[in-house]
């Protein structure tokens, strides 16, 4: 009798159980199934349609209009590679593309430090600070057109600054002298964005845990240790983040550049946004204008890939792990 129930339990026994200890993990399976290819899938369908129909099918037709000549009227004539080495052969064109990296270049060094230390002071507990970063995020709220036409007249030297007797220092052709132009359209589009990238900072020195403070202040640790050894590891995401919108945005600066100066004096102020709405609209080459852009395009998102592959950026985890 013993053997038999011995039997039992060990022969038909386990038959028995498997199946019912497998039915409940078949089943989360299946509803696992369900719930990531069900109404997920279902209700990203519209967001995937709108991009698709206004990003990726621009983007594709663009890329296709780079081997066409076009004036915009009419049927585009396919001209093979004919617009892309013209592209990269024009010194005009050679010229703004170099323009381009030195703004990028020039805008994050300026903007990061700035944005940083701006952040870091307006993250304080103190209410003034949260006065001033309603203040230092006004020039956000305003259109860049308003901005452009805005610091052309201050930079007139006619009647602008350089026209007001107490400020003698300031008698400048800004925007007429080609070794001052650049720079104050580097001038004016960090005062633009700067509050912006304050505001990343900010929230981003908001999220460290004060209980790191103040353990080091109990350490003896002064607030330049703070910062140096606490604050910057910290923001290192936010740092990478800003980073990479200063970088890709410096390839889309064209109407504050178009408003303050057209490109000029000379090329002085020429970039390569401007210089491909300039092929399109003004010499009427909307092949040449696509190659461009696809040139833009293509850049943007190699330059994202880089920072995002060696920056650690796709690896990012909580900071806040283990507090």
């Amino acid at each position: 009798m013993t053997d038999a129930a011995g039997a039992g339990a060990g022969g038909d026994g386990p038959g028995l159980a498997m199946p019912l200890e497998a039915a409940p993990a078949a089943a989360r399976a299946k509803r696992k199934r369900g719930e990531q290819g069900g109404p997920g899938v279902a209700m990203a369908l519209p967001a995937l349609a709108l991009f698709g129909g206004f990003a990726l099918a621009p983007m594709v037709l663009v890329f296709v209009l780079g081997f066409t000549q076009w004036s915009g009227l009419g049927k585009p004539v396919w001209a093979g590679l004919s617009n892309w080495h013209e592209v990269v052969a024009d010194p005009v064109t050679q010229g703004a593309g170099w323009l381009t990296l030195k703004l990028m270049v020039t805008s994050w060094l300026v903007q990061t430090p700035i944005c940083l230390l701006l952040g870091v002071f307006i993250a304080g507990p103190q209410r003034y600070r949260s006065v001033l970063a309603v203040i230092y995020f006004i020039p956000l709220l305003l259109s860049t057109v308003a901005i452009g036409i805005t610091f052309r007249a201050l930079l007139d030297p006619n009647f602008g600054v350089s026209a007001a007797p107490s400020l003698a220092f300031l008698a400048h052709d800004w925007l007429g002298d080609e070794d001052l132009a650049f720079y104050s359209i580097v001038a004016v589009v960090s005062w633009q964005f700067i509050p912006f990238h304050t505001l990343l900072y900010q929230a981003g020195v908001r999220q460290i845990p004060r209980i790191i403070y103040e353990a080091a202040i109990v350490d003896g640790a002064g607030r330049l240790a703070m910062f140096w050894h606490i604050t910057l590891p910290q923001l290192r995401y936010t740092i990478v983040t800003s980073s990479m919108l200063i970088l890709v945005g410096s390839l889309t600066y064209f109407d504050l550049v178009y408003v303050m100066t057209q490109g000029g004096p000379g090329f002085a102020t020429r970039l390569l946004p401007l210089d491909m709405f300039l092929s399109a609209f003004s010499r009427r080459e909307m092949g040449r204008a696509s190659a461009i852009a696809s040139l833009l395009v293509g850049g943007g998102l190699l330059l994202s890939l880089v920072l995002v592959r060696f920056s650690g950026f796709a690896r990012m985890r909580s900071q806040q792990e283990g507090l």
